[in-house]
This record gives structure tokens, C-alpha cells and sequence, in this order.
């Protein structure tokens, strides 16, 4: 099993960046496709970015193409989503997800084993 902890959140006014981190501990990260996910009030958790084992490979939602950049230190079992020119909508609660079963950066939700708390980031206009 995989612990993640999640920080780096907070309030950042639009336009703001913020680099969230996720820490894991347990089990081999590097075995890990990670990615990162969002809820906002009333709306359902859905897809942000997306990284292989290696790194080598990214995905990410259109929302935040251009803007967000995930990435990993498979050394501090770490995996890092840097967030820049933030909107209001993008406020919401963070969270990062391990995958053991593929290689490959995935968007669905149930692809996911592990989960951490949740980090919120709130971007004031």
C-alpha cells in the first residue's frame, strides 16, 4: 500500500501560481503512475495531469493545458504539479492518485488505487 500526502496549497490571487507536492511513502514509487486530480464545491473530482513511472510520458485536461506541468523525483517519492496564471476556476480541492496497474498516464477516476487527502488551493479574483 501507498501513503500520499499531499501540501502546497493555499489562496493565490488570479494570475498566481502555487506548486503543489505529494509525498508518498510504503511501497517503491517508481513502480507508481501518478496523477492529479481536482474537486470544486458541487462538482464532481475530476482529471488534471497525469505522469508515467519514469516521467517520460505527461497528460493533461485541456483546462489546464499550457499552464499546469506535473512532473516526479522518483528519488524523494515525490510528484509535483506546478500551477501557474491560476483562475478562479480552478479553486478546489487537490488530490493526487497513485496507479500500480499501468505505465501510462491515465485519466479515469476508478484507474486510481491509492489517494491522498486533498490539498485546497482558492484563487481570489
Amino acid at each position: 500500500q501507498v501513503q500520499l500526502v499531499e501540501s502546497g496549497g493555499g489562496l493565490v490571487q488570479a494570475g498566481g501560481s502555487l506548486r503543489l507536492s505529494c509525498a508518498a511513502s510504503g511501497r517503491t514509487f517508481s513502480n507508481y503512475a501518478m496523477g492529479w486530480f481536482r474537486q470544486a464545491p458541487g462538482k464532481e473530482r475530476e482529471f488534471v495531469a497525469a505522469i508515467s513511472r519514469s516521467g517520460g510520458s505527461t497528460y493533461y485536461a485541456d483546462s489546464v493545458k499550457g499552464r499546469f506541468t506535473i512532473s516526479r523525483d522518483n528519488g524523494k517519492s515525490t510528484v509535483y504539479l506546478q500551477m501557474n496564471s491560476l483562475t478562479p476556476e480552478d479553486t478546489a480541492v487537490y488530490y493526487c492518485a497513485a496507479d500500480r496497474r499501468a505505465d501510462i498516464p491515465r485519466t479515469a477516476l476508478w484507474a486510481y488505487d491509492y489517494w491522498g487527502q486533498g490539498t485546497q488551493v482558492t484563487v481570489s479574483s
